[in-house]
Order: C-alpha cells, then structure tokens, then sequence
C-alpha cells in the first residue's frame, strides 16, 4: 500500500507539472492561478501545497525539471553536431547551433511550449530568469565564444565579440519560434528541407555579421 501510494502521489506531482507548464507557457505566470492549474490536472489546492508549497515555487519546478533538462538536450544536439566535424570551422559551428535549434531533438508541441516560457521569462523575468542565466545561457554562449573567438578579426574586442553571437543566436531564436510568420511571409512550409535551407541562410549572414572573411568560411 506504501509503494501504491508513493506512485500516485508521483503520478499526481507529474500531472501538476505537465499542466502548470502548458498553462504558464499560454498565459504566463501572473496570468494563471492554482485553481486554474488543479482544475486542469483534476487535482486540488492540497496536493500543490504538498508536493510545491505555492505557485511561485511550482513555476520554479517547472524550469528545473521541464525547461532546463529540455535546454540540456538541445546542447548536447549541439555539441553531437559538432563531434564530426574535427577541425571546426566557423561555418560548421553556426550550422551545428541552427541545427540544434531548427531540426534538433524537440517535439513541435515541446518546442513551442518551450520557446513560449523563455518568451515570457525575457520580457516579464521572474527567478526562473535567474536559473536559466546561470545554467543554460552563460554556458552555452561561452562555449560558442571559445569556439569563435581564434577565428575572429584581430582587434575586434571582448564585448563586439557577445554582441555578435547575441546577434546570431536572436536569428537562430527568431527562425525557431515565428514559424507561423515565416510560413506566412514566405509561402514556404517548414519542412525538412526549408529548414536546411534556412540553417544555410543563418551560416551566411551570421559569418558576414561576425566579419569573418570568406576564405575561413568552409565547412
């Protein structure tokens, strides 16, 4: 009976998590209230207590236990992508970012549920922004400034360096999340193949923004 109900009670906390995180990525978090979150995983206001203590730390939960892991696995797609390559070029490394986030592991529901949290969380940041700074973003935009960094025009500095790769992660970012307007914009469906057809977009405006010069450019 012990064991019977250590599993319901973790069915119960999964399904709070998976329809607190639909909820909040639609609405964001000031927008939802727990009412709205039990309702929808036919829960009650108890277990909530029980398993989060309250909203703000159920939010927390879902980008530690949903966000962060998801963001985990669009890194490692990265770095798989580049493994092949042995010596890497810039191309190859703006190619292997683009993959990661245009035809990498995630779902079409996950990714926009994903994409839509860090939406939310850049333009009304709560402390989640926190969490995904010191664990997603700080690390992955160091490993790309590594990796670009021997390769970049003599002189260029420190800071132009970030707001280069800042410039190319916001394509790459943009390109993933407003496929409707680009379908629309474009009259192309986003397949297989106009997804490759856009990472190859990405590589050659990203290495003219970044100043790299035509003969660092292959593959």
């Amino acid at each position: 009976m012990g064991e019977d109900n250590k599993n319901k009670e973790n069915f119960t906390k999964e399904r709070l998590l998976n329809e607190a995180e639909i909820l909040f990525a639609q609405k964001g978090f000031r927008a939802v209230s727990i009412r709205e979150i039990t309702k929808a995983a036919s829960s009650n206001l108890a277990a909530v207590n029980y398993h989060f203590g309250n909203k703000k730390n159920l939010y927390l939960e879902v980008f530690r236990s949903r966000w962060i892991p998801r963001a985990h696995r669009l890194r490692e797609f990265f770095q798989k992508s580049l493994a092949p390559q042995g010596s890497l070029s810039p191309a190859g490394a703006l190619q292997a970012l683009a993959r990661a986030f245009l035809e990498g592991p995630l779902p079409d529901e996950e990714r926009q549920r994903h994409v839509l949290l860090m939406v939310r969380e850049i333009t009304q940041p709560t402390e989640a922004f926190e969490l995904v700074v010191k664990q997603v973003m700080r690390p992955i935009f160091k490993e790309f400034a590594d990796l670009l960094r021997p390769v970049m025009p003599e002189g260029l500095g420190e800071e132009r360096l970030m707001l280069n790769i800042l410039s190319t992660f916001a394509m790459v970012l943009y390109f993933n999340f407003a496929r409707s307007a680009v379908t629309r914009i474009t009259g192309q469906e986003y397949d297989l193949n106009f997804k490759s057809r856009l990472v190859d977009h990405i590589i050659e405006y990203s290495l003219g923004g970044l100043g790299i010069k035509e003969k660092e450019n292959s593959r």
